[in-house]
């Protein structure tokens, strides 16, 4: 019961905000474009592969990209996702994507990596 008490008044709490960033300048259009961003990421995910291997391939040989390029592709597939998931779970907060490059389709010849630090948008 007493977890129950302390939920509610962080909730509570939380909700004074909601107003504010309500009123601020694009939120929803931010808040938008971020879930819609998280859900091209979380669908998009699987392009890391051939990306990987192409990458692989280019810097290695055919031999590495078809080996370690799929690795790789697979454990950027999975964190890809990952974040993409996140990112629509927590749209209300409007923050900037933390995947580089924003979606596995563009700049197809650049390495993933991803940024620790939240950004707002």
């Amino acid at each position: 019961m007493k977890n129950l008490g302390m939920g509610l008044w962080i909730l509570a709490g939380s909700c004074l905000l909601l107003p504010n960033a309500a009123m601020a300048d694009n939120y929803f259009e931010n808040a938008g474009g971020k879930f819609a961003t998280g859900a091209a990421n979380a669908g998009g995910a699987v392009l890391e592969i051939p990306k990987n291997i192409k990458i692989a391939s280019l810097e290695k040989g055919p031999l590495y990209g078809m080996t370690a390029g799929v690795v790789a592709g697979v454990l950027h597939t999975i964190g890809r996702t990952v974040y993409g998931v996140v990112d629509m779970a927590t749209f209300m907060i409007p923050t900037s994507s933390m995947v580089d490059p924003v979606y596995a389709w563009t700049d197809f010849d650049r390495m993933t990596t991803y940024r620790s630090a939240v950004q707002m948008r």
